[in-house]
Formats: structure tokens, C-alpha cells, sequence
């Protein structure tokens, strides 16, 4: 009998649209003729599946179950695909754990910390990862541009430190654009980060790991057009996305084994991205941690799952395979 996977899309960040773009993708990439294929939307508002007719039917809170035609249709796993909350901050990996549903991504802790970017960047530093320097403003709070400039130096990143896509998110160069570029960032969450400029190389690496099985992928190198990797550069074109990256083998190497354990030390599950700046002393540095990567046709970790020679349904299957083993 095909098992029943629901792909959980929506959220209730600035990245709805994204994540809506990501169920499409992962819905062309997982074996149809293995499992039975639902999107779900979860916002605030709405829980519902998208039926075949295009109609939305209302979902159970209970145990995330449905009505189609009289009968009721429950999931045996659930592909999370949420960027921003609650599907990548923890909310939706604890409900989906205490209802018992098998899930894609990594566990609710996991998810919580490295939605954090201060909080993770912080862990991670404690077993040798190298991170920018950065300083945390929280709402209420306040910070001078003196003390911004004197502690990082100019220019900085200012950046919702629970977002994602560069949402509210400002490369400033001037001491008098901080506190409005603090501002932006305060309309897209509860805290902000400010974050030293590293100057380098941008790549970034995907990576999974099943029982019998660990992948890590050929690097992407980022070459943007823009000030920085912003959401236009993103989703709209305005970058190179060069895989595999055009550095030195023993540089990528290096990339790729710092990638595999800093999903060692979270205790990742599923599919990661972590994305870095190499500068000029050849160290790399990481920038962030996505654990629900975006996963249209053209996003990072499709290109990167083609150039290792892999086939995006088979790790697509293995995702899910290794979950509902355990179930």
C-alpha cells in the first residue's frame, strides 16, 4: 500500500511565497509512484490540503488528518518546507512529535538554535567553528552606532536574527544608516543582529545523512550583482550560482568536512545547507545554517545533487525512508 506524505508549506513570515514555490518543487521530486502526494497549508489562520480540484479542505488538529469524498485521510510523513515560522523554528517539529508524525527536517532543538543566528553562531564557536563577530539587539533594547562602529567596524550586516531570505535585512556602510536599517529589521522579528562585514568568497554546501549513508554535496559558489546575497539576488535572477564552486579541491574538501560536522554536533536530520565566506587567509566562515533549503528546480541543493551525479528522487526517498523505518 503507497504511504500517504503531506508536503507543509505556507508559514506566516515574509517567505510564504517562497516556501509555496519549494512544495511545488519537492512535490515534482518525490516518487509518485510510490507514495500518494498532499500540500498542506499551515498559517495561523488556515490549516488546510490543497485537494486535486484545487478546493481546500480544512485539517484536523488532532492528529493532522483530512475529509476527501466522505472518507478520512491520515499522513504517515510529512516533508516540512516552511520558511520561517513555525516551520523552521521548532513550533511545527514539536507539534508533528507529539502527535508522533515522522517529519523531514531536523528535531525541534535543532530547529529552535539555528533559527537563532546569535544563539547558534555562539554554540557552534564553542567547538571551533568560526563565526563573524556580531552583536544582538533585542526589542526595547538599543545599541549607538559609536559603539557598533567601534565593536565591528564599518560596514556590518544588520539582519533579523530570526529570519531567513534577507527579509529586512541591510548592508550598511555608514554610521547613519544603522538605526534605520535597525528599524527594517525590527518589522521582521523580535531581534536583531548585527553582524561584522567578512570579506570573501560566498559558497555554500548541502548535506544529508542516513543510516548507511552520508552525502555531502559539491559546493555552490554565489557571485551576486547586487550589495550582498539579498532576496532579489535570490529569487529573482540577479546572481551566478557557479556548482560546482571554482576553488581549490583541498579548499572545497575542507568546506564539505565542515559541513558534515558541524550536522554532527546539531544533530541534524534530513537535508541542511550551510553557507560560508572563504576570505583571503583561506578559513572559511559560516555564515548561516537553513534546515528546511529552499528546494525549487534551480535552488541550491537540486544544482548540487545534479552535479554529484545523484538523483533528487532517490534522496528525496531516502529522506523519507529513514523516518518512517522508525515509525
Amino acid at each position: 500500500m503507497k504511504r500517504n506524505i503531506v508536503i507543509v508549506a505556507g508559514g506566516d513570515s515574509s517567505e510564504y511565497g517562497v516556501s509555496l514555490k519549494s512544495a511545488d518543487g519537492i512535490h515534482s521530486f518525490i516518487d509518485k509512484d510510490k507514495y500518494n502526494l498532499y500540500i498542506a497549508i499551515v498559517r495561523k489562520e488556515e490549516w488546510s490540503v490543497i485537494l486535486p480540484g484545487g478546493e481546500r479542505a480544512p485539517i484536523d488538529k488532532n492528529d493532522f488528518s483530512f475529509r476527501m469524498d466522505g472518507e478520512k485521510i491520515c499522513f504517515d510523513f510529512a516533508y516540512i518546507t516552511i520558511h520561517g515560522t513555525p516551520g523552521e523554528d521548532g513550533r511545527l517539529q514539536g507539534y508533528f512529535d507529539l502527535i508522533g508524525m515522522p517529519y523531514s527536517s531536523c528535531g525541534m532543538l535543532v530547529s529552535a538554535l539555528t533559527n537563532n543566528k546569535y544563539a547558534c553562531n555562539h554554540f557552534l564557536s564553542g567547538f571551533g567553528v568560526r563565526v563573524p563577530d556580531s552583536i544582538l539587539v533585542r526589542r526595547g533594547k538599543t545599541v549607538t552606532d559609536e559603539e557598533v562602529a567601534r565593536t565591528l567596524g564599518l560596514p556590518v550586516f544588520v539582519k533579523p536574527n530570526d529570519g531567513g531570505s534577507s527579509f529586512g535585512t541591510t548592508k550598511v556602510k555608514h554610521a547613519a544608516d544603522i538605526q534605520p536599517a535597525i528599524a527594517k529589521a525590527f518589522a521582521e522579528g523580535k531581534e536583531v543582529l548585527i553582524e561584522r562585514l567578512v570579506v570573501g568568497t560566498e559558497v555554500t554546501c548541502g548535506c544529508y545523512k542516513v543510516t548507511g549513508k552520508e552525502v555531502t554535496f559539491p559546493l555552490t559558489e554565489v557571485v551576486t550583482h547586487n550589495e550582498f546575497f539579498d532576496f532579489d539576488a535570490k529569487y529573482n535572477g540577479q546572481v551566478e550560482e557557479i556548482t560546482p564552486a571554482r576553488i581549490p579541491e583541498p579548499l572545497a574538501r575542507k568546506v564539505r568536512e565542515e559541513t558534515s560536522r558541524i550536522y554532527d554536533i546539531l544533530g541534524a536530520k534530513g537535508l541542511i545547507r550551510v553557507d560560508y565566506i572563504i576570505p583571503s587567509d583561506g578559513e572559511p566562515v559560516m555564515l548561516d545554517i537553513n534546515t528546511t533549503p529552499g528546494m525549487t528546480a534551480t535552488s541550491f541543493i537540486p544544482q548540487q545533487v545534479r552535479a554529484a551525479g545523484l538523483d533528487i528522487t532517490e534522496v528525496m526517498t531516502d529522506i523519507i525512508e529513514h523516518e518512517l523505518k522508525d515509525k
